[in-house]
């Protein structure tokens, strides 16, 4: 079965003290390109929840949040105030404004808060405990289990989809490409006899005209086209009902391969309702397309 590359997970774990919150959410990608955010207290681990959502997740456009909240309600701060370098900032700019005879900052807030160092850095944040950091890793596999539920959804559906294209294009390679195909060769054959009748005075010989009309329709021939486009329609499908999930970057190239043949197909066609067969196709092979982009 398939999975989407799109899908949603959360989970919440509470502590004595406070309650870790994870939520991890992902689109799209061709790679795996993760961005987390978490309190500084966590950063011991941090090279380890990346590589298990890597390993995890496959890939795709990650974000993953992870915040602590006390249990009084109020949240642990990523960064505090340093209140000594504000202090300083303070009485420089006071002791500046005399000297020069200027008005002191109506907003000190914005004005302080705007200068460097008035945040403590990381560094500053003692690492959490390690109970703490055990049920962060549960929290973190608990929040991808929920993403991965969500991404099967979302495959069930794409494998729905992808089924119902396929058994289109089926329909038409079987059903309507036969039947403009021998009429095609006949309007070719009376096309060209009828352009030599009306050539005054000139005279041919009917062994080579025969000659000439089997190459020029076996030029038009779509024969192979139709074997190797039945043999990717089965092929596809084939990989959509692997057991495993991480087909989508194989079913974007049968696609692709399929593409070909129906663009070969059309450039033979030389016909006005075969080439409308043909467009319909690509109709349902663009949709196919444009959907494999969310299979992880």
């Amino acid at each position: 079965m398939i999975h989407s590359m799109t899908g949603f997970g959360k989970a919440v774990v509470e502590l004595p003290d406070r309650k870790i919150t994870v939520e991890v959410k992902s689109l799209n990608s061709k790679q795996v390109d993760l961005t987390l955010r978490m309190p500084p207290a966590y950063r011991s681990v941090e090279l380890e929840l990346r590589s298990l959502v890597a390993t995890r997740l496959g890939r795709g456009k990650i974000e993953m949040t992870i915040s602590c909240e006390l249990s009084s309600g109020d949240a642990v701060l990523a960064q505090a105030l340093n209140l000594p370098v504000l202090n300083a900032y303070k009485h420089q700019i006071e002791a500046m404004a005399a000297q020069l005879g200027i008005p002191e900052p109506q907003d000190w807030y914005a004005t302080l808060l705007r200068l460097p160092d008035t945040l403590s850095t990381s560094n500053d944040v003692p690492d959490a405990a390690a109970d703490e950091l055990d049920a962060l890793r549960g929290a973190v596999n608990t929040a991808i289990d929920a993403l991965n539920e969500f991404r099967a959804q979302e495959g069930r559906r794409l494998e729905a989809f992808f089924e119902e294209k396929i058994a289109a294009i089926q329909d038409l390679l079987t059903n309507e490409v036969p039947r403009y195909e021998q009429s095609r060769v006949d309007k070719v054959k009376a096309r060209i006899i009828d352009a030599l009748s009306k050539l005054e005075g000139i005279t041919y010989d009917n062994n080579r005209l025969e000659q000439e009309l089997v190459y020029h329709i076996e030029r038009l021939d779509i024969t192979e086209e139709k074997i190797r486009l039945q043999n990717h329609l089965n092929y596809f499908l084939q990989t959509l009902h692997a057991a495993e999930p991480g087909q989508g970057k194989k079913l974007g190239f049968i696609s692709q391969e399929m593409g070909r043949e129906i663009n070969t197909t059309g450039s033979k066609a030389n016909e006005a309702e075969l080439q409308n067969v043909v467009v319909r196709m690509k109709d349902h092979l663009e949709q196919i397309k444009e959907q494999v982009l969310n299979v992880l």
